[in-house]
């Protein structure tokens, strides 16, 4: 073991990926369904075990280059996975007492009506924020590269994961809708081809487990967070990626894809991923170049 070369992103997919396989064990799933998700999660962990063997002191330099990666769509298939897992929920109960407070601040407090003051475009704007939410951590790794903080790249990665791979977690606790499937005539935003292509997208590609908290809110912001706190000569760039996962987190709530506390409860995710990333242990894996 002691040869084994980890990183810490790949030890937080692994916990992920065990504790998915743990909760196909006890959920009311299809036994074939079941035994896909424990073994599929064993495999992609000894692969961790793998790559953490062929490590670039044994040589293995390309893989090297392939662990910075190979990380991006592992994200959206825990992501997927627990959608797999997703159980019929009759009860509003969650959404019924999440939407009062949405409406209070999508009407009572003006941020519907400031969003719509200037007609399409911020409503367009605010979709796009959103659909761009899919590409963040694969720009998020291309920012690293072009800044040449490659060795801070599994740093990122690890705040990047806490805080979606977290809100992933927390999915089967709280089984919930979007607003827009559970109150699909009320608080609807200025229609428009962007919310189209995301309602599309939602429709075929989301989860029914939960909405809470927010993966998109989490996702944005621990990104966003990385980029700040490990990149502190390009400041500006920190501020980009936050006015982004700012934009997405307020689209979620205005499109009617999240509830605002979902949102919140995201940034909260966020936020605690960058506070523990203050004392998290240098990572085993070497420096890289």
């Amino acid at each position: 073991m002691k040869n084994l070369r980890f990183r810490r992103s790949e030890l937080f997919f692994s916990a992920y990926f065990v504790y998915a396989a743990v909760v196909a064990l006890f959920r009311p799933i299809p036994a074939d369904l079941r035994v896909l998700i424990v073994y599929l999660n064993a495999a992609l962990i000894l692969w961790f075990c793998l790559f953490a063997w062929a490590n670039k002191e044994r040589g293995f330099h390309t893989l090297d280059y392939v662990r910075d990666w190979y990380p991006i769509p592992l994200i959206l298939l825990a992501f997927r996975e627990m959608g797999w897992m997703a159980l019929p929920h009759a009860s509003t109960a969650f959404e019924d007492y999440w939407v009062v407070w949405d409406r209070r601040l999508l009407h009572d407090w003006g941020l519907k009506s400031a969003i719509e003051s200037l007609g399409p475009l911020l409503p367009n704007l605010l979709e796009l924020s959103y659909l761009l939410v899919y590409v963040v951590p694969i720009v998020t790794v291309g920012v690293f590269y072009r800044c040449g903080a490659r060795a801070k790249l599994d740093d990122a990665y690890s705040i990047l994961l806490f805080g979606a791979l977290t809100a992933y977690a927390l999915y089967p606790f709280f089984p919930s809708e979007p607003p827009c499937t559970v109150f699909p005539q009320a608080d609807l935003p200025l229609l428009s081809a962007l919310r189209r292509l995301n309602l599309a997208i939602v429709g075929h590609y989301g989860i029914h487990t939960s909405v809470f908290p927010s993966g998109h809110s989490a996702a944005a912001f621990s990104a966003a967070f990385a980029v700040m706190k490990l990149l502190p000569r390009y400041r500006w760039l920190g501020r980009v990626f936050l006015a982004l996962a700012s934009s997405i987190a307020v689209a979620t709530v205005y499109g009617r894809y999240h509830f605002a506390v979902d949102a919140i409860a995201g940034l909260a995710l966020a936020g605690l991923a960058l506070g523990l990333s203050y004392r998290w242990k240098t990572p085993s894996t070497p420096p890289l170049p």
